[in-house]
């Protein structure tokens, strides 16, 4: 079923809100029961439980961490979520400020069932490692 942008903006609104709480689960429940994620062509998170580990994961390197949505795309069931977050590495203390995309394929209840995620390894590591 074909997303509108109007419900585009609703899900990405819902699901910053979701990252910005600290929760691993609350992240989770934005994908279907079988979704998953791929972030920079890495090892699949897949069920919530994988995309659980994948969110708690991120919340523990940057536990303040504070995202924003900078736009949505849509295409049919398709749908690309624009964002950037920002935080302190838990080890480093570094900030970081870090820009990148979703891309993500929606099932009939707008829940995600592949996402594939990008951003800039290098220069996320090239943050974390200044002091």
């Amino acid at each position: 079923m074909p997303i509108t942008l109007t419900a585009a903006h609703s899900l990405a609104d819902a699901y910053t809100k979701a990252w910005n709480s600290g929760d691993p689960t609350a992240v989770a429940s934005f994908f279907a029961k079988d979704g998953g994620i791929v972030i920079n062509n890495g090892a699949a998170s897949l069920g919530r439980s994988g995309v659980t580990q994948m969110a708690a994961g991120f919340f523990a390197d940057v536990p303040d961490l504070s995202l924003s949505c900078d736009g949505v795309r849509v295409a049919g069931d398709h749908m690309v979520y624009l964002w950037t977050f920002t935080g302190h590495h838990s080890g480093t203390k570094a900030p970081l400020t870090v820009v990148g995309w979703e891309e993500w394929d929606l099932d009939a209840s707008h829940k995600v069932k592949a996402s594939r995620g990008w951003f800039d390894g290098e220069d996320y590591a090239r943050q974390v490692s200044a002091q």
